[in-house]
């Protein structure tokens, strides 16, 4: 039988040829999602991860454990074991914290501006260069104590060089430092305005803010006391990041997600290609069993055929798939500014699952059409073959496990709703899509023939030809729905995520930025600079009065403003909600844990007292009460608060530090809120990016399941388009009418699996949205959504033109002659 496997290998080349695309498309798709994934943990190490992206594991505090570190920073670690470790381990431990201290310039003069005046944050910097996160933009890094070198924005702002000389800390234990150099940080975590060699941040140990969060250790850790834990440096980063999304893994779950989604549409594809295949070749077949061959014999030969198409295929898909992948990763940071995909190491557990996977997909999606074949005897398989029905017994068994799943499969989402379980969801949701799939050769055809109606008389025949053939009209589309579906899915629990994220930071951070003058009002000279500044939206100066505050141990402005729509990202809602007896304010701001919403506080502004209920809500460091209730405090309020709304095109970065540029020189406190937020789209932008780059993969391997049934089907059909041809239909209007049974079948597969994603959206909506973010509620992307129809249908109408002009080259009198 090896003589008859090449042999059928040179003379069926082509149709095997479509087989190995698909094949080769499905690896390469594993394989990309592998690169773009890697990417993505890359990206993030370099950004967020940098503190410990030349480390090998991390040492920090357990989460549930016991408070050993000190009373200003729970969840750190105790103080001198902290200092041991470091000490023990030498140049393989990097130290990772900070610590708040007095700073003065050479001469006197405070450093910093606003609420920071007169103090810095200093940070240890690691003594091996593998360990050092920081990015040195000028000069050099600090060697011996006495030395530092400080962040290029706290620099600027201060305008302090290279060269200057800063006094930090006070009384014995203050020091001068020499500015060496001036650095840049990646990543808002750990960050510090100073830092220095490990032996100068020690010095400071007995200062009330000193604290070390984790150590970066290269190599083995050791032996550890009680109060830490090790963790490797891929899964205490990716926990910190879980963190920012409510305990969620994006990039794990998205990993597995695509992943899985591939495994599926891959077998549908090749399934459905080696279904077509084998069909064409019945006769084939029909004749080796009667000149002897035995069904296993047959069953061998095509198998083996399978199995070299899969092997070559594979190899070819792996390479294909890692140039795709490394290919995807500048195009997206060129697409998306905000995302940084880094280029990592080649992921080779993903390419050996590329490779497995393809050898996977080919046999398994060759077994169930030979069986197929070899179940029909000689003599049937020599006569022409009719298309099971719905009226069969096979159609009549799918029809019914179809119906069972369909019922079933919404009452398991209905529970898995209700109780919030994520297996439920998963097994539901399957069973649902199952049964779509199963119901496909019923319901696809009855919709391409309603949307052949719509589209008018022109599309009547291809309408026809779509639908001809139930099984492989629900086969062809199945590939493009899965991944419609998925990609409709996807974007909308995207779309929701973000909107409900962005809530949660707009309610408690509705102001971007505040500029506060305790001392005097703020003049209008200022704020005409801040408007004017680059970056701002909107800027308003808010009237009030400098109170004192029950529990908090700082003046803080009361402020009445009618006008916050103007500036405040929930529309003024936090401000136009305030009544009479109440005031608005940070619980955070307090010094008091004890403090709840519905407590009375004591506000006092002069000789002037109120007791005020207090409602916590995101007002900044300053409260907000009603008209009535400042009158009574103050009979001339002033504006000592400006507003500041940043533009959505604005550099959150850039406009923070002109923002303190102009604080600094007013000699007034800036709060900023952009910084924040900017760091946590980061990391959600990382994640946008990779989506949209495995989406374009999703497109693709859709694609490539409806080129090779078109291509496929017109080999088959040689006969029929001939017999067209002869009967006057042009060259044209054949290409034409294969366009259009493209297109119907892209938009109706696409139309299903949008209204399917939408669907399965909601019920992850339902399931996992609402009970992380209590305020969300579902946004449906529509303008991601049309581009995904329209992307869908050109690209199957892309698909069609090779297969068209195939058809139409072939002349009517040589198409006639072909079995």
């Amino acid at each position: 039988m090896r003589t008859v496997v090449l042999a059928s290998l040179r003379t069926h080349a082509r149709r095997y040829v479509a087989a190995a695309i698909a094949v080769t498309v499905s690896v390469a798709f594993v394989v990309a999602i592998g690169v773009l994934t890697a990417g993505a943990r890359a990206g993030l190490m370099e950004k967020s991860g940098a503190p410990y992206r030349g480390a090998d594991h991390v040492v920090s505090a357990p989460e549930h454990g016991p408070e050993p570190g000190p009373p200003c920073c729970p969840g750190t670690l105790d103080t001198s074991d902290a200092i041991a470790l470091v000490e023990r381990l030498g140049d393989n431990a990097s130290g990772l914290g900070r610590v708040d201290l007095p700073a003065h310039r050479e001469g006197g003069a405070p450093l910093g501006s606003g609420e920071r005046r007169g103090e810095t944050s200093v940070g240890p910097i690691a003594a091996a260069e593998e360990l050092r996160w920081q990015e040195l933009v000028s000069g050099r890094f600090p060697a011996r104590t006495g030395e530092a070198v400080m962040h290029v924005w706290d620099a600027q702002a201060q305008e302090v060089s290279v060269g200057d000389r800063i006094r930090v800390g006070e009384g014995a234990g203050a020091t001068d430092l020499d500015v060496v150099g001036l650095v840049e940080s990646p990543t808002t975590w750990t960050q510090a305005s100073m830092y220095v060699t490990w032996p100068q941040y020690v010095q400071w140990r007995d200062s009330p803010t000193w604290h070390v969060g984790s150590v970066a250790v290269r190599g083995e850790v050791g032996q550890l006391p009680e109060g830490m834990t090790v963790q490797p440096v891929a899964e205490y980063v990716s926990e910190g990041l879980a963190g920012l999304n409510n305990d969620v893994d994006a990039f794990a779950l998205m990993g597995l997600l695509f992943a899985g989604v591939a495994l599926v549409v891959s077998v549908l594809v090749v399934a459905n290609t080696f279904s077509i295949l084998f069909a064409g070749r019945l006769r084939d077949f029909a004749l080796l069993r009667c000149v002897g061959a035995t069904r296993r014999q047959v069953l061998g030969s095509v198998r083996r055929e399978a199995a070299a198409v899969g092997a070559l295929a594979s190899l070819a898909g792996t390479l294909g798939g890692l140039g795709l992948g490394y290919g995807l990763l500048p195009l997206i940071n060129a697409l998306t500014a905000t995302t940084a995909l880094a280029f990592p190491a080649p992921p080779v557990p993903w390419l050996l699952g590329g490779c497995a996977v393809g050898l996977l997909v080919a046999t398994v999606a060759s077994w169930l059409p030979t069986r197929q074949v070899v179940r029909v005897s000689p003599l049937a398989a020599l006569r022409p073959r009719t298309a099971v029905g719905v009226h069969t017994a096979t159609g009549r068994a799918r029809l019914a496990l179809a119906a069972l799943l369909l019922v079933t499969g919404p009452a398991v989402l209905a529970i898995a709703m209700l109780g919030d379980s994520t297996l439920l969801m998963v097994a539901g949701g399957a069973s649902v899509f199952t049964g779509v799939l199963l119901v496909g050769p019923v319901l696809v055809p009855r919709l391409i023939r309603i949307t052949g109606t719509l589209l008018g008389p022109r599309a009547g025949l291809a309408t026809q030809n779509a639908v001809r053939n139930p099984r492989r009209t629900a086969a062809t589309t199945a590939a493009l729905l899965v991944g419609v579906t998925l990609t409709t899915a996807v974007l909308t629990g995207m779309a929701t995520w973000r909107a409900g994220m962005d809530e949660v930071h707009i309610r408690h951070n509705p102001i971007d930025a505040a500029l506060t003058s305790l001392d005097e009002p703020v003049t209008p000279e200022l704020l005409d600079q801040v408007r004017r500044t680059p970056g701002v939206e909107q800027a308003t100066a808010v009237d009030g009065a400098v109170a004192r505050i029950t529990g908090f141990d700082a003046p803080i402005p009361v402020l009445t403003a009618p006008a916050a729509a103007q500036v405040a990202r929930d529309g003024g809602a936090f401000a136009a909600g305030v009544e009479p007896g109440t005031i608005r304010l940070d619980l955070g701001s307090f010094v008091d844990p004890s403090v709840e919403p519905g407590d009375q506080v004591t506000v006092h502004v002069g000789d002037r007292r109120a007791q005020l209920r207090l409602i916590s809500v995101g007002s900044g460091q300053a409260g907000v009460v009603a008209p009535e209730t400042l009158a009574q405090l103050t009979d001339t309020p002033a504006p000592h608060v400006i507003w500041v709304r940043a533009a959505a095109d604005a550099d959150p970065l850039a406009l923070v530090d002109d923002l303190d540029g102009l604080a600094d020189a007013a000699g007034v406190q800036l709060e900023d809120h952009l910084q924040a937020q900017a760091a946590a789209d980061r990391e959600r932008d990382i994640l946008a990016g990779s989506v949209v780059g495995l989406l374009g993969v999703s497109v693709a391997i859709a694609l490539t399941g409806i080129a090779n049934t078109l291509g496929l089907s017109v080999l088959e059909r040689a006969r029929e388009h001939a017999l067209l041809r002869a009967l006057g239909l042009t060259r044209r209007q054949l290409r034409r009418m294969l366009a259009i049974e493209a297109v119907l079948l892209s938009l109706v597969a696409t139309l299903l699996g949008t209204a399917i994603g939408v669907g399965f959206a909601w019920v992850g909506y339902e399931t996992f949205v609402t009970r992380a973010l209590t305020r969300a509620t579902m946004v449906i992307p529509w303008p991601s959504l049309g581009a995904v129809v329209l992307i869908a249908v050109l690209a199957g109408l892309l698909a069609s033109v090779l297969p068209a002009r195939r058809a139409a080259g072939v002349t009517p009198a040589a198409g006639l002659s072909l079995d």
